[in-house]
């Protein structure tokens, strides 16, 4: 079972703005992809359904955004090598929570500090093919025995606005 995953991007020309720094909206999309990547590090696929027609071997469901939130505390600059951390904060019935770093300088013990830090809160679904509906759903075991929760003092408390 695991809470922690890791994935490497680097910040791409289309990532960034005219002066070179990457745009707040990437931030999401790097922490989509993080996601991605580590449902199929545990063999599990984030849309396994095409309208009902289950196309893999595990559970027949999807996993929807209700909330995504970050927030800013370091730019992140065209060609640098970001480390985006994925940590499950909570797992419910339908829900799973997500907190995520963005680790500038992960190779260097002296210059790793977190750049933004981002929250996903998304929700298990079903999808039937002849409402064309989704559905939440249970979360089913195959998920639930290959994530937990991570550590409470791994994830600080949210940002009071």
């Amino acid at each position: 079972m695991t809470y922690r995953f890791t994935y490497r991007r680097r910040v791409e020309f289309a990532d960034t703005d005219v002066a070179g720094i990457m745009h707040f909206s990437n931030f999401f999309r790097f922490m989509e992809v993080t996601e991605h990547a580590f449902y199929r590090s545990m063999g599990f696929s984030v849309h396994p359904f095409r309208h009902g027609e289950n196309d893999t071997d595990g559970p027949n469901v999807g996993w929807p955004r209700v909330h995504a939130s970050a927030d800013y505390r370091l730019p992140l600059h065209f060609e640098e090598e970001v480390e985006v951390e994925l940590l499950v904060e909570e797992m419910r019935n339908k829900t799973v929570g997500y907190y995520f770093n963005f680790w500038k300088n992960p190779d260097s013990k002296e210059d790793r500090v977190i750049a933004a830090t981002g929250r996903f809160t998304v929700v298990c679904v079903s999808f039937d093919a002849e409402s064309r509906k989704m559905k939440a759903v249970a979360i089913p075991d195959e998920w639930r025995e290959t994530m937990i929760a991570a550590p409470a003092e791994l994830i600080p408390e949210p940002v009071k606005r």
